[in-house]
């Protein structure tokens, strides 16, 4: 397997073209099946098993859980800021730096719980947005870039997929070995 294929098991994000309603739903469900499926992806792995790294040089099964309620925590952060304010300039933060503070070592509970309760809410919130709600923007100074609310959730519906992905990867990877 490639690098490339190691790196982006789903592929690299590409926004899609279609953000109709009826996409936008299936995005949704994502949000609302991730925290199981993170649950389903770990099931039965033991401490040492969650060091596993889905590539060489990538993060550890409990490092990928841990980031997801990092990034999860502040796309829903973004949502609730650019539903409240015009276009509010969001704070960036270094995902992998935080990666490897000590929090990222706890155990997953903690991380699997937060993702529960977070897409419940987040879940929620985008059920109940409008049509014009998805097309509020944010601007993200790093990037350069405004982003819509619809194209946040299409890259987020990515982002579950990719890193599920991740896990799946490194459980077949040992599993061969």
């Amino acid at each position: 397997m490639t690098t490339q294929n190691l790196s982006y098991p789903v592929g690299p994000f590409d926004p899609s073209t279609d953000s109709s309603a009826s996409q936008r739903a299936l995005w949704m469900l994502t949000i609302a099946q991730f925290p199981a499926q993170m649950r389903a992806a770990i099931a039965g792995l033991s401490d040492d098993e969650l060091y596993w790294r889905y590539r060489p040089g990538g993060w550890t099964i409990r490092q990928v859980v841990h980031h997801c309620a990092d990034s999860h925590l502040n796309a829903y952060t973004r949502f609730k800021l650019a539903l409240t304010e015009e276009n509010p300039t969001i704070k960036p933060y270094e995902e992998a730096r935080w990666a490897e503070l000590v929090d990222s070592k706890l155990p997953l509970e903690p991380s699997l719980q937060l993702l529960e309760g977070l897409h419940l809410r987040w879940y929620t919130l985008l059920q109940n947005m409008t049509e014009a709600d998805f097309e509020r923007t944010f601007s993200h100074p790093e990037h350069g870039t405004v982003f819509s609310l619809s194209l946040t959730l299409d890259n987020y519906d990515w982002h579950c997929r990719h890193h599920e992905a991740h896990i799946l990867q490194a459980r077949r990877q040992r599993f061969m070995e």
